[in-house]
């Protein structure tokens, strides 16, 4: 391995390590500073750390895997994505900013919920936490696994420890790292380095694609087509094969965005409501960017696999694969760089919103309700720990799939939270017994479709994706639910000064 690449490697790891430190100093005084950054975000900072903690190592390796697979026909899950990412900013984001400060300042989710639905707030604190905490462990994991992955294909043979494989080095460190500036710095440390991780994966997907297509042995956009046409003359088709279950499976993947904590707790921390319009337009135009990046780069990439005779076993380790031939070794370290940037934003967010619900929801909940402010900022950094290595020992599997993973964590989130976020921002007549119906018969539903395999096949057909079942089955819940109950005074009118 090229000193190059270490070099690149170890300046990151640095800079991570450094902003996490800043963060402590600047940010850590209080449970609201260790969680939500004083709500003082500038637009920019939450716009790229919402992008960052969403876009986690399945743009770089489980999307341009599917596409390197299937062809263009999976870029339905990323236009689903955009259109899902654009309504959440323009429904749930300027209401969640403004409800969760006038609810008591409340600075986790399930807080929130608590505090809106008074009636049931014990019972939404501790289910909500519940399912907080088990599909971020799985959530984790998926980036976890996508870690590993970087380092058994990069570094092979390079830094397996004691008979301990390169796989599960990989995943300790790329956990290590995480916990260091998380654990430090908090929710602060976590959104700066987003941003800055945020700035280096759109740079990585805008030149990958590019050196592949015109550099050495790429041939040129012609090239690429012709060669796709060998493989298969629909690679680049937009519907072939595509039946209206599949479609549906795909963009509905759109409908997760309104229930992931780690992304909405961002809009919670933004400066102020008139600031999320712009945070909004930075965050909409880094997505559509890093989407199209990571599509071109699993089509591409395939072209330049068949031309070169590169033997690709694992899909989703073409951006690796790619990094490594084509680039300078100081580059290449710069796109590794790249990689654990997209895996390690999303599992610090995911870290510190589990840590959080632990925190708020368990410990000052059931177990010390007068806690001081120091001691709740360290139980949450012990928390982080906790959750951390529950999540690796999940990640343990080296056949893991990234996409995969993700897309079981990402519909309970969204089957589960979803419709309760939307209609509880917006729904006056919503009961708190409604809330936690629907939570409930959204996450059970995702489970009971994975666990019965309707998301392989459904009733002889295709497979239909676990969150469109279960987004329907939770908010019909809640719907008929709170029309037959009671919600008198659950919902605070925002008061004219």
């Amino acid at each position: 391995m090229a000193i190059g690449v270490w070099v690149s490697l170890t300046l990151y790891f640095v800079l991570m390590i450094a902003i996490g430190f800043y963060a402590w100093r600047k940010s850590t005084a209080s449970s609201e500073e260790y969680m939500l950054g004083g709500r003082n975000l500038p637009p920019s900072v939450a716009a790229l750390s919402a992008g960052a903690s969403d876009m986690s190592g399945w743009l770089l390796l489980g999307l341009p895997g599917a596409l390197f697979t299937s062809g263009v026909v999976q870029a339905w899950i990323g236009i689903g994505l955009l259109v899902g990412a654009f309504v959440n900013w323009i429904v749930v984001a300027p209401r969640l900013r403004e409800q969760t400060e006038r609810y008591d300042n409340s600075l986790t989710i399930p807080e929130f919920l608590a505090r809106r639905f008074p009636t049931r707030a014990l019972a939404l604190r501790t289910v909500s936490a519940v399912i907080v905490v088990v599909f971020f462990a799985v959530y984790t994991a998926s980036g976890l696994v996508a870690g590993g992955k970087l380092f058994s294909s990069a570094f092979s043979g390079l830094i397996s420890v004691g008979g301990v494989s390169d796989y599960s080095v990989g995943i300790w460190l790329t956990l290590g790292i995480v916990l260091t500036y998380t654990v430090i710095g908090g929710f602060l440390a976590v959104s700066l380095t987003d941003f800055v991780q945020g700035c280096i994966m759109m740079i990585a997907l805008v030149l990958m694609p590019v050196v592949v297509l015109y550099g050495s042995g790429g041939g040129g956009f012609s090239q690429a087509s012709e060669t796709l046409a060998t493989v298969d003359p629909n690679f680049l088709s937009w519907t072939h094969g595509l039946t209206f279950v599949g479609f549906l499976s795909a963009v509905t993947w759109g409908l997760g965005y309104f229930g992931q904590p780690h992304i909405i707790v961002r809009f919670m921390a933004v400066r102020s409501v008139r600031e999320v319009s712009t945070a909004r337009n930075i965050g909409m135009t880094w997505m559509a960017i890093s989407l199209l990046g990571a599509v071109c780069l699993g089509v591409f990439g395939r072209a330049y696999a068949v031309r070169n005779g590169l033997d690709v076993k694992d899909a989703e380790t073409i951006f690796i694969i790619l990094a490594d031939l084509l680039f300078n070794p100081l580059v290449t370290g710069f796109l590794y760089a790249a990689l654990l940037a997209a895996i390690m934003s999303t599992i610090s967010s995911q870290l510190l919103v589990s840590s959080s619900s632990l925190t708020e929801d368990f410990y000052r909940l059931f177990l010390h309700k007068q806690a001081t402010e120091r001691e709740s900022v360290l139980v949450g950094r012990i928390c982080v720990l906790l959750v951390g290595i529950a999540a690796a020992i999940i990640a343990g599997d080296p056949d893991s799939r990234v996409l995969g993973l993700v897309s079981h964590a990402w519909a309970g989130f969204g089957a589960a939270f979803g419709p309760l976020i939307i209609l509880s921002l917006t729904w006056k007549r919503m009961s708190g017994t409604g809330a936690v119906a629907g939570l409930v018969v959204g996450a059970v539903t995702v489970i009971a479709w994975i666990q019965l395999s309707w998301n392989s096949s459904f009733l002889g057909g295709p497979g239909v994706y676990e969150i469109l079942p279960g987004f329907i089955a939770s908010w019909l819940a809640i719907y008929l639910v709170s029309l037959g109950t009671q919600s008198v005074g659950e919902f605070r009118e925002v008061k004219v000064r």
